[in-house]
């Protein structure tokens, strides 16, 4: 398989590589993540099995159009396939610092508004894609409600049924979607998508990094949102994104819609309390 996977690489950057040095790193909940060189260039490499390429497609698929804006650092993919049983997709080695001063998270701030700039005609995006395991439906959109509504909440919710759990109000909170963001046109961005703290880092240069995106064109207040959501990362972060690009009025109120999302995801990929807090956050919204 390692074979395969140095030919692969060789091929796409033209470079010969023979793998000399392979460790175990962390790959996420549900992939091994590999380190592997030549002594001299190192890549990163993910591995699932067979049946999970097309997930490893869409995320270089991803990655590539999040690195083509050339606004904010991310791992550049070298290639993705299937090599004896198992899917992988290899990315470009980032040396990642253990923490970062304000100075770095507000140039983050900064950047992820920069790459937030790339637009297109409507909401979605090309192929569906994973957030975390999950399917995400990216089906293209010209209305941002009918979107969210749809292909966000709507589908969490009807996976999170087919589980067992029960929303009692989510038929209710899906009508009330076009009210909730009435007003509210947004363009569409290219947004991460999947902007946790654990996605985000800097190098040890201090070069802020994104990672592991689920990316779509949407509202650029999801990954603001987001953010928020897991204990919310430094003022320096939103003081640099509001200096290149503030947010609009009423951003406040939406972004626990849009954590709405997430929560239900978590519901549907880890169970347990995520049921409660989704539906006491259906509540919320809907209490207004």
């Amino acid at each position: 398989m390692w074979t395969k996977i140095d030919a692969h690489i060789t091929e796409l950057t033209g470079e010969e590589f023979h793998t000399q040095q392979r460790r175990s790193v962390g790959g996420g909940c549900i992939n091994q993540g590999y380190a592997i060189s030549d002594g001299d260039l190192t890549y990163f490499v993910k591995l699932n099995q067979a049946s999970q390429i097309d997930m490893f497609q869409a995320e270089a698929l991803g990655l590539q159009q999040m690195w083509e804006t050339q606004t904010i650092r991310i791992p550049k993919p070298i290639c993705c396939g299937i090599a004896d049983d198992k899917a992988y997709i290899v990315m470009e080695w980032l040396d990642l610092g253990r923490s970062a001063n304000a100075s770095a998270w507000e140039e983050m701030g900064r950047q992820l508004a920069a790459m937030h700039k790339s637009s297109s005609k409507a909401f979605g995006w090309e192929r569906n894609n994973t957030i975390g395991s999950t399917p995400q439906i990216n089906t293209w959109t010209s209305d941002w409600a009918e979107f969210f509504a749809e292909h966000r909440i709507g589908y969490q919710l009807k996976l999170a049924k087919r589980r067992g759990g029960h929303f009692s109000q989510g038929e209710s909170l899906l009508k009330a979607i076009p009210e909730l963001l009435a007003g509210h046109q947004p363009q569409p961005s290219l947004v991460h998508g999947d902007l946790w703290s654990g996605n985000a880092a800097v190098t040890v240069a201090g070069e802020p990094v994104i990672l592991d995106p689920a990316p779509y064109y949407g509202d650029r207040e999801v990954d603001i949102a987001m953010t928020e959501l897991f204990g919310g990362f430094p003022a320096a972060f939103y003081r640099g994104y509001n200096e290149a690009w503030p947010l609009d009025a009423g951003y406040e109120e939406r972004k626990t819609l849009y954590n709405l999302y997430h929560i239900l995801n978590h519901f549907n990929l880890f169970g347990g309390s995520y049921g409660s807090q989704a539906n006491r956050t259906i509540e919320e919204i809907l209490r207004g």
